[in-house]
């Protein structure tokens, strides 16, 4: 088996169908699919299992998070490659079997995401991006305007259809191997949602592996409709990077307290945005 695709489906039962749609139509490699739901209230998603009898399906009976949902699927899987697919993506071209090529011709292969638009076809930049630091972040939090800065959070210098290597690509969309995968210890399960891609890549990158942004290929993404941006989406989002700025910035306190005190300030207006 070359390729398994890991799904964490939540309470979007027709955004999951046109994902499983196109994986049908697009994918021209050995694969197998995998849907792991992740105890959503809405039960729907349970008609898909007749409509797609070749889909493996997975029950979890709580909600553990993004994370451990996404563990619990690939240890299950039999491929060489996985493949972390948001529901609410759509393939969108014959283009698997030249990506894993590409993958296969890396010998420090870490990760690969592809090019991401809207329904509206608005490129999305978080498909390639750099780790977050007190420079790149401040940016992020506090200024709009772009800049073709290597440093940018978002990599403005790289073009939207380019191939190059990157820092941080999105699991809405991440290939890897499994071994490479399980090696690195999965997706770190102390983020129930947001932030764990980051901690991937950046982990993958401490081990001596790239990441590759591949802009020849491309998915929709329908931003936004799986998600309700509420308290609790804000608590989950920023929460995450404070994880990932406690992890990994502890030791360095300026950049500690900066990106922190950042956080909590962005968080704030945020949430007097909801009133």
């Amino acid at each position: 088996m070359k390729l398994s695709i890991i799904i964490v489906n939540y309470n979007v039962t027709e955004l999951l169908r046109k994902c499983l749609s196109s994986i049908e139509k697009f994918c021209d490699v050995n694969y197998e699919v995998i849907v792991i739901d992740n105890a959503s209230p809405d039960r729907s998603w349970k008609e898909l299992i007749k409509e797609f009898p070749d889909v493996k399906f997975l029950a979890s009976a709580v909600n553990g998070g993004f994370a451990v949902a996404n563990n619990l699927a690939a240890a299950a899987a039999n491929g060489e490659y996985l493949l972390l697919l948001n529901p609410d993506t759509e393939l969108e071209g014959f283009y698997m079997k030249e990506i894993l090529a590409f993958a296969d011709s890396k010998k420090d292969f870490g990760c690969l995401g592809v090019r991401m638009h809207d329904a509206k076809g608005n490129f999305l930049p978080e498909s390639k991006r750099s780790v977050p630091d007190m420079f790149n972040s401040f940016e992020k939090l506090f200024i709009s305007f772009k800049k073709n800065n290597s440093k940018s959070y978002y990599r403005n210098d790289i073009g939207e259809y380019e191939i190059a290597e990157v820092e941080v690509i999105t699991g809405a969309f991440l290939l890897c191997r499994k071994k490479v995968y399980q090696e690195a210890g999965g997706l770190d399960e102390a983020y129930f949602m947001y932030g764990e891609d980051i901690d991937l890549c950046y982990t993958f990158i401490r081990r001596g592996l790239k990441i590759w942004y591949y802009g020849k290929a491309s998915i929709l993404h329908h931003k936004g409709e799986s998600t309700v941006k509420d308290k609790v989406y804000l608590e989950r989002f920023y929460g995450a990077m404070q994880i990932f700025v406690d992890k990994y910035y502890r030791k360095d306190r300026l950049q500690h307290n900066l990106l922190s005190a950042g956080l909590k300030l962005r968080h704030r207006i945020e949430k007097m945005k909801l009133k």
